[in-house]
């Protein structure tokens, strides 16, 4: 028997059964018969958070745009939907999300249950579009959730590390589509991005800086910025010290940017601008491990500053690292919860070996900052260091414990991160 890989391929799942329903009917049935379960989607997390010793149900074939409602300007998908997928229909519509993750490849209600963020300091994680829900419970019935009958329940809901059931349907909140371009600057200067921290983020509606930390600078800034009527206005030819690219750049160096999204300026649409990558390549780098630590925005050039220091330990392993912002929220097990943060990335070579020993210098050092891993990547953070850091993590255990009396969503890693037991069997 074949066992099954994430994406990375750096984790081979515990499942020896996988199945993908082609109905929820069908779905609503497995859930039912099956004694434990988890939910896969793109395969895009990099540690155990998707993984079960029972059944693996990818919900790949529930891929579909079930309405738009230009109203109420929310769209209703199935649960194997993809950002890309949805953003080329939702343009086509005349409208947008306001955010998305860099990858287009990734499932959207995936993205959401792990509180996957996009960039940009007045754009929420990708969870805060989220208005309405519908999942199977542990008893293999429909239970459909919403902000306005829930309340504040709700938004303890939509980040649900997959403990709560299987989404079937995501309603988003969506806004008149719009179209963006991409600048990229060369060489900013760790003293110049500190200093000028707040002007630069405010530059554009999304913006990420990329560096492999052997030295005091990042060697590229992408700004995603809204068309204005004469798109060569407010273009400097600088970006405090750093120079303004002349080609199209690929964030790791000596790689195609070809399977980049557009920059240089020319104007996209949303969809095709947001994104680092365009959908129809391999996602990123493709062989790699990620780790991701969301630090209160306030704590940002001091955060930086402390991982400079130990940039000549972590730079053999590394392939690229990325900061970007995300504004604060109210989802109980986000990262952002009623704070906003900076994200600082890490994209390793795929040396687990290497890369296991590093991550606590990585923790050690943005321990003063009250650091949050990402749900969905690789940290070794303890568990009660991470449960410590969500101050409505009780309220939540409660809400699995109400959604889910026996258990069958639970797995290994909720039981480390939410309820603090003993690894599940």
């Amino acid at each position: 028997m074949t066992r099954e890989h994430n994406w990375a391929g750096n984790l081979t799942y515990a499942a020896a059964d996988v199945t993908q329903p082609d109905s929820v009917s069908q779905l609503q049935e497995i859930v039912q018969r099956s004694h434990r379960v988890r939910a896969l989607g793109t395969r895009h997390s990099f540690n155990d958070i998707a993984d079960t010793p029972g059944t693996l149900i990818s919900l790949a074939r529930l891929d579909h745009v079930v309405r738009l409602d230009a109203t109420s300007r929310t769209v209703t998908i199935e649960g194997g939907v993809r950002y890309g997928q949805l953003g080329e229909y939702l343009h086509a519509h005349g409208f947008a999300l306001r955010n998305m993750a860099s990858l287009p490849h990734i499932s959207v209600a995936g993205a959401c249950a792990t509180a996957t963020h996009g960039s940009g300091v007045r754009n929420g994680n990708l969870a805060t579009a989220v208005s309405a829900m519908e999942v199977v419970t542990s008893d293999g019935e429909l239970e459909a959730l919403s902000r306005v009958t829930h309340g504040d329940e709700f938004d303890g809901t939509v980040v649900s590390l997959g403990a709560l059931g299987v989404i079937t349907q995501l309603t988003l909140d969506i806004v008149p589509t719009f179209q963006l371009r991409q600048d990229v600057y060369e060489n900013l200067s760790l003293a110049s991005a500190v200093s000028h921290f707040d002007d630069i983020q405010q530059m554009a509606y999304s913006v990420s800086l990329f560096t492999d930390w052997t030295n005091d600078r990042f060697a590229q800034v992408w700004l995603k910025r809204e068309v204005t009527a004469d798109p060569e206005a407010d273009v400097p030819p600088e970006l405090f010290g750093a120079t303004l690219a002349v080609t199209d750049l690929h964030p790791l160096p000596g790689l195609s940017a070809e399977s980049c999204t557009a920059q240089m300026g020319v104007p996209g649409p949303w969809w095709e601008r947001l994104p680092h990558f365009r959908m129809e390549f391999t996602p990123s780098h493709g062989a790699e491990l990620q780790s991701e630590y969301f630090v209160p925005y306030q704590y940002a050039g001091n955060a930086l500053q402390a991982i400079l220091r130990i940039g000549g330990d972590i730079s053999q392993a590394l392939l690229v690292s990325e900061v970007r912002t995300i504004a604060a929220d109210a989802l109980w097990m986000s990262p952002c919860y009623r704070t906003a943060c900076i994200a600082i990335h890490f994209t390793w070579k795929p040396d687990w070996t290497a890369v296991r020993r590093l991550l606590p210098l990585i923790e050690a050092a943005l321990s003063p900052f009250d650091p949050r891993p990402h749900w969905g990547k690789l940290f070794t953070m303890p568990a009660d260091e991470v449960r410590s850091r969500y101050q409505r993590l009780p309220d939540f255990r409660r809400l699995v414990e109400d959604h889910d009396p026996v258990g069958k969503f639970s797995n290994a890693f909720v039981d480390r991160y939410v309820f603090g037991t003993p690894v599940s069997s």
